[in-house]
Parts: C-alpha cells; structure tokens; sequence
C-alpha cells in the first residue's frame, strides 16, 4: 500500500472546563481510517474557557500530523466549526476585528489553528 493511501486520517477533538474560566482539559483521538491505527493527545490548563480548550483541541490534533494527510475533523463545537470555516476571513479582513469592532477573542488560538490547517495542506 502507497504512503499516501495509508494517511487518510479522521480526528475527533473536544475540549471542556469546570467553570468557565476554570481548570480544564482537552483531548482529540486520530484514526488512520486505513489501518485502524490510533493517536491520542491531550492537556490541560489550570485556568482557562471552554472555548480555549475547544480550539487547543483542534490544534493539538492537527499539529500531531505530517503534511499531506487526508483529513476529517469532528467536533461538537460550534466556536471551532464556524470560526475556521466561516467567521475567520472575515475576522482577518476586519484586522481581527469582530461583531461590533470588538477584538477577536483568542486570537492567537485562532492564528494557531489556521497555521496548522495550512501545514497539513502543504
């Protein structure tokens, strides 16, 4: 089997907190949908948001990957589906301004996980 058929892989990522902010965690699991093959990241922050934890997730998984893989994400929030598919040209385009010119919450993050889509595509 090519290296290229073997790299088609579906990551599955969440991330949660107690309180918000408050100590939290996330995690995401990479499956080689060819062979079964499986990776699992994670970590933690003492204090931090959901939605911190939603985007460190994603990029966790992503970052765990070399260029080229074929991917699928699957996530259950809304933040991280709509921000990188939808809201972030936009953001850019804005000068990293949101709805009402306010600054774009976690930016970095956001830097961080488009960064690593564009690693991945390469």
């Amino acid at each position: 089997m090519s290296e290229e058929a073997t790299r088609e892989i579906t990551i599955a990522f969440d991330g949660a907190c107690r309180g918000n902010p408050g100590p939290g965690g996330y995690g995401a699991i990479l499956i080689n949908t060819r062979t079964g093959a499986e990776k699992i990241v994670k970590g933690r922050e003492a204090s931090t948001t959901n939605n911190r934890m939603e985007l460190s997730a994603a990029i966790a998984g992503l970052n765990a990957l070399r260029p080229g893989a074929i991917v699928a994400m699957i996530g259950d929030s809304q933040y991280v589906i709509k921000g990188i598919t939808e809201w972030l040209p936009g953001w850019k385009a804005k000068g990293w301004r949101g709805a009402g010119g306010k600054p774009v919450s976690n930016k970095e993050l956001w830097q961080s996980l488009e960064m690593a889509v564009v690693s991945v595509v390469r």
